[in-house]
């Protein structure tokens, strides 16, 4: 739970009470590790928890046998063929030099990359202003070629093109690709460029001049597959600088936004400070659906009585309509490919354009993403090591079809929300890199140069629960557990043998008794009752959990897969939201020091469960602090002031001839009657049945 205004990380330690004097001890990450797990022991103790510390460890190489059994789980993966290498777009930090993943993250978390084709517009005649700010940029060489870079996630309407929009009053910059040509765009696309291998070095903007949108403005452009050939560049106020590279292709066909602008543009050209004949109103039909005819911004605009550009939500809905009514039922009327359907004929029409050198892939991330180190992250073209999350498809069908209980093992996700939400995260998910560069975990066994990424190596970490007390008593691996076993004699075949995925168990360094000790405990505790996670889990973690679950045991061992999930909200204090990233917070261990464990309990009971967000109030602990006080009152005068009745006394006779102050504390005697007889039946069966499950 968090609470006031911290800035900066050592505020944050301050106010958890770590002397000043230590503060500089966590600059080594290895010290974290040896610091918080006793603190949160302690905490969830006086808390009242009743858990079995003898299963705790840490999930680094600080402790072999889960190095171990993380470097077990990447062969078994790689065996199966659901780790592979290769070139791939991640979302990297620049200042830490290593792909920025779910947990290295300040904000952004579940964030992926969005990749885009990135539409080379050749300029072949310069406004006055843009060409002033060319002639007077000596790296410029006469003759170059200067490219506008625009974006499009839509290649299929290329062929629609009228005009090239830019945003007058942001600043692009010119950008070196080579000698004699150049990039026009957004700064923040260059800088994704720039790890993209677009540029000549890696990580450098070769950033040689600036100007702004406004300058542009009446330039002529090249439109690649445009019916125009040519195209003027107008005005846009809407375009975003965090979103693409700046400069947006017109095609008011398809694009209800665009349309408008349009015919706003043509009907106000003097007031825009535009020539009329730049802006083109000849509207190409290039896709036919069959609910919007080919007209599909036209439809839409009329029927949801968009009468402005600056109708910003009416237009965000139509275009939202527009995109998904052309892809799904789309059938293209224009160019090589007419009569195709629009899902067959994209990808055909955006290897055309790469081919012909007419566009290239452009990534960044979806939205704003921000490390742990404080730098804005862009998407990076690196050769990684990644699971093939959504790209091996029996994996995601049988991943789905278990959330689904396709497979008759009665999956529970409790919520539909819950379910909705796991079975969308698959449908995007794709190929997460499984590696970075430094930090802390453990080396990928055949690359030691990586690291396994901190979301990858803990997501079967509850078969590991069963068993980790057999091999240590410290969570640091340091001692040995109860079956007097060293890290390195848990071979491959020993963990495969533990998790019931092999029959004959290995003895050449564990004696069998032991090893089918530690296997009737994985096969008494799986599968996992229920995963209990918080719900910004369900767009990364959990799937990872139920993907990699459905590799190792979904084939061999399906009744081991998990039974279900429930997802939790946040809690937000006195109705305020908190957040990590502000360092603002009240730990449990001072929560528990301010209003004891029980009112803390009641409290926390109070705020609300489920996957909406629970308000932890203040107030309310301190009404239980009272109601709990009263409560023991009550019980000390009821047992301390015992009124126990006589042969021949009767309670009602006892408790209106008014001999005592709390009618609570006058106690039956004598001989128990039949309900007595029954409650203690209950709880003698209650018990026997306890005994018989603790001893199976």
């Amino acid at each position: 739970m968090e609470r006031g205004n911290t800035e900066y990380q050592f505020q944050v330690m301050l106010s958890m009470g770590i002397p000043c004097e230590d503060i500089h001890k966590f600059a080594d990450a290895a010290h974290w590790l040896y610091h918080f797990p006793q603190a949160w022991q302690e905490a969830l103790t006086n808390f009242g928890c009743a858990i079995d510390w003898r299963r705790s460890f840490v999930t680094t190489d600080v402790n072999p046998y889960y190095d171990s059994f993380v470097r077990w789980q990447m062969r078994r993966l790689k065996e199966l063929g659901k780790i592979r290498f290769g070139k791939r777009y991640t979302v990297f930090s620049p200042k830490a030099g290593q792909p920025c993943l779910g947990h290295d993250r300040s904000s952004g978390e579940g964030v992926l990359s969005q990749e885009y084709i990135a539409l080379k517009c050749k300029v072949t005649s310069w406004a006055d202003g843009a060409r002033r700010v060319i002639s007077d940029t000596a790296s410029i060489p006469s003759g170059a070629a200067i490219f506008m870079i625009a974006a499009t996630l839509r290649p299929e309407t290329m062929y629609g093109q009228t005009n090239l929009f830019v945003c007058p009053t942001m600043k692009y910059g010119i950008f070196q690709v080579s000698q004699s040509e150049f990039f026009l765009s957004s700064d923040r696309a260059a800088r994704n460029m720039a790890f993209q291998g677009i540029f000549p070095a890696w990580g450098k903007v070769p950033k040689v001049a600036e100007i702004m949108g406004l300058d542009v403005i009446g330039s002529l452009v090249q439109a690649p597959l445009s019916f125009k050939r040519e195209i003027y560049v107008l005005p846009m106020a809407s375009i975003k600088e965090n979103k693409g590279t700046g400069l947006v292709t017109s095609v008011p066909s398809d694009s209800p936004e665009d349309y408008a602008l349009t015919i706003e543009l043509s009907e106000n050209a003097a007031s825009h400070n535009i020539q009329l004949e730049w802006v083109c109103r000849e509207i190409l039909p290039i896709i036919d659906t069959p609910e919007y005819g080919s007209a599909i911004a036209l439809k839409l605009v009329e029927k949801m009585k968009i009468n402005s550009p600056k109708d910003a939500k009416q237009l965000a809905e139509a275009k939202a309509l527009a995109n998904k009514a052309g892809f799904y039922h789309g059938t293209m009327v224009y160019g090589e490919f007419d009569g195709m359907k629009v899902q067959d004929a994209k990808p055909l029409i955006r290897q055309q354009l790469l081919d012909s050198g007419d566009a290239f892939v452009y990534c960044e991330p979806e939205s704003p993403v921000v490390s742990r180190s404080g730098d804005e992250c862009v998407a990076a073209h690196l050769d990684q090591w990644f699971l093939t999350y959504g790209t091996d498809d029996e994996w995601m069908s049988d991943t789905l079809g278990h959330i689904l209980d396709e497979d008759g093992l009665g999956f529970d996700t409790f919520t539909t929300a819950t379910r909705n939400a796991l079975e969308q995260t698959l449908g995007w998910m794709s190929e997460w890199a499984v590696t970075r560069q430094y930090g802390l975990g453990t080396q990928l066994p055949w690359d030691s140069s990586q690291l396994v990424d901190s979301l990858s190596d803990s997501t079967i970490y509850m078969a590991y629960c069963t068993i980790a007390h057999y091999l240590h008593s410290d969570i640091y691996g340091k001692q040995l557990g109860i079956g007097s076993i060293s890290a390195f004699q848990m071979t491959d075949d020993v963990w495969d043998y533990v998790f019931a995925l092999r029959d004959e168990p290995p003895t050449e360094y564990i004696g069998r008794p032991v090893l089918e000790a530690m296997q009737r405990e994985f096969t008494y505790w799986y599968p996992l009752d229920v995963r209990i996670s918080g719900k910004e889990l369900a767009n990364n973690h959990l799937v990872f959990f139920l993907y990699i679950h459905q590799a190792i045991w979904g084939k061999s061992a399906a009744r081991y897969l998990p039974k279900a999930i429930r997802l939790n909200g946040h809690v937000v204090l006195n109705g305020e939201k908190m957040s990590k990233s502000k360092g603002n917070f009240l730990a449990l261990a001072d929560a528990i020091d301010k209003f004891a464990a029980d009112p803390l309990r009641i409290a926390l009971a109070e705020s609300g469960d489920g996957v909406d967000d629970a308000n932890f109030k203040e107030a309310t602990a301190n009404a239980a602090i009272l109601k709990l006080h009263e409560l023991k009152s009550w019980i000390r005068a009821a047992v301390t002031n015992a009124r126990p009745l006589g042969e021949n006394e009767t309670y009602s006779a006892v408790k209106y001839a008014a001999e005592v102050e709390n009618v609570d504390s006058i106690q039956r005697a004598g001989d128990k009657g039949f309900w007595d007889n029954l409650f203690e039946s209950d709880l003698d069966k209650l018990i026997r049945q306890t005994v018989k499950e603790y001893s199976a």
